[in-house]
């Protein structure tokens, strides 16, 4: 079969399209087992219109992939290839997989995969490809008809038949084997027009940066973040295996950097060191790799940032969330400031880079207690600190507390892009013009002071994306405006 895999315009309000999709990569590799006929279709990076490329290749099923912010652009998509086209159209992703039945609503969507795709993405190809060998005349309304009962009994999916009615599926069992998945399809990808993982502290000439991901599930619970949606059971690929793959970006693509992915990577810390061991021994530590997302703080000794760095770790993050322990209990973190000192403090003086993730604006915050964050951040003094305002994203314990406590301020799912700079809600004393005003606070004072300053301008990498740099700075300092030109370019495209 002919298979379109695709990945929704989603501007950001930063001029970066860093790395390939991660989650079509797995998807285009395990349709290509299967022996399908795969294109990656990056709307982000290609010219040419979606519903012209359709026309074009003529795909016997289309997969549309949508986060939050993205999910609307996602039925844009859909839609543009229905009006020209007609084939099966599955959407998946973390947004569909909370409110599958919005997106099943929608005249111009079929199938929504929820939760790890690959197994259920495979199921729909099998159960497609047995109607086409089956029927010689073939539209989605014959495949989907309600008599044909196709999917009754196919798990993980919600579906809508011919008939207009939408069916949900009971869960699918997360892949336990993930040694069993073949590595992501890179080579479908037009790696020249991407750029690198971080590309605000990192220069790398040409497309040389790629992701990996060693695990998968989170036993954490935070209440903020979106990734409880997820299995809470963590699995993780064998060292061997994550070698392999490793050697095989660095060897078949000329990886310069390498990104991990994971959640949680230090989960185990045995596992991680066995990796670390493999890249020494195999001579792979001198690509320069991070951890993306960040590890946990309270697995971070010495000894393992150690042996991790020797591997080829360049920088890593850590989530730190709030300087007040009381927010901090409140958002299931299950650490304390010490513990996150210590991470710090243990990754400085093996001169690791480090990364800390801060959030202004959490349930319960106020003046005093976003301002011990900024201050919790001074004192940690990592490379970057990124602040960012919250977030109630679908699907999250916080986002369910300000649906019965607080008050939405945004009612688009557009709105939710992660960098535009506006509060997302307001929930008892804490006003949006509170937490926008600390929001810009906590910018000016961490990156306002001489050390840092100086930090950034010896290097290198801080005049290659000065005027990037200087756009982002603009966007952070200033007040938001009424309406971001990224709304209004979105907006332009088309409303749904």
């Amino acid at each position: 079969m002919r298979v379109a895999l695709i990945n929704p315009r989603f501007r950001l309000p930063i001029d970066t399209r860093t790395t390939p999709h991660l989650g079509l990569a797995y998807l285009a590799a395990v349709s290509e087992r299967r022996g399908d006929e795969v294109v990656i279709f990056d709307c982000d990076v290609e010219e040419k219109p979606v519903a012209e490329f359709v026309q074009e290749f003529k795909p016997h099923i289309v997969g549309i992939t949508a986060n939050t912010p993205q999910v609307k652009q996602a039925w844009r998509t859909a839609r543009d290839i229905r009006e020209v086209y007609d084939c099966p159209i599955v959407l998946g992703g973390p947004h569909v997989s909370v409110l599958p039945e919005e997106s099943c609503e929608k005249p111009y969507v079929d199938i929504v995969v929820r939760g790890e795709g690959e197994d259920g993405w495979i199921e729909i190809c099998n159960r497609l490809d047995s109607f086409l060998t089956d029927n010689s005349v073939y539209s989605t309304e014959a495949f989907m008809h309600p008599e044909n009962e196709v999917f009754d009994d196919c798990l993980g999916v919600t579906y809508k038949t011919s008939d207009g009615q939408i069916h949900n599926n009971p869960d699918r069992t997360p892949i336990a084997d993930l040694d069993s998945l073949p590595w992501p399809a890179y080579h479908l990808f037009k790696m020249q027009h991407y750029t690198n993982l971080q590309p605000a502290t990192d220069a790398i000439d040409g497309a040389r940066s790629f992701s990996i991901m060693t695990s998968r599930g989170c036993p954490y619970r935070c209440t903020f973040c979106s990734q409880s949606i997820m299995p809470i059971k963590w699995r993780s690929r064998s060292p061997e295996n994550v070698l392999a793959e490793w050697r095989h970006l660095v060897e078949d693509f000329g990886a310069q950097e390498i990104g991990i992915l994971d959640d949680s990577a230090n989960i185990r810390v045995k596992r991680l060191e066995e990796l670390a061991h493999l890249l020494i021994e195999n001579n792979l530590n001198r690509v320069p790799w991070i951890f993306v997302n960040g590890i946990r703080a309270n697995l971070a000794s010495k000894e393992l940032l150690s042996l991790l760095k020797e591997a080829g770790l360049k920088r890593t993050a850590f989530g730190v969330e709030t300087g007040d322990l009381e927010i901090m209990k409140s958002i299931d973190k299950k650490i304390d400031m010490e513990t996150i000192r210590q991470a710090f403090k243990n990754a400085k003086e093996i001169d690791l880079e480090t990364i800390g993730f801060f959030i202004i604006g959490l349930p319960g915050d106020t003046r005093e207690t976003m301002q011990r964050t900024i201050d919790f951040a001074i004192e940690l003094d990592p490379v970057i600190a990124n602040f960012s305002m919250m977030t109630p994203y679908p699907g999250t314990k916080v986002y369910e507390m300000v649906k019965r406590q607080g008050r939405f301020l945004i009612n688009d799912w557009e709105d939710y892009v992660f960098f535009e700079q506006q509060a997302r809600y307001e929930m008892g004393e804490m006003t949006a013009e509170l937490v926008e005003e600390m929001y810009r606070k906590a910018y000016r004072q961490f990156y306002l002071r001489p050390s840092p300053i100086i930090r950034r301008l010896k290097k290198k990498d801080f005049w290659f994306n000065l005027p990037r740099n200087m756009r982002i700075a603009l966007r952070t300092f200033l007040p938001k405006k009424e309406k971001t030109g990224l709304r209004k370019s979105i907006e332009a495209e088309g409303a749904i």
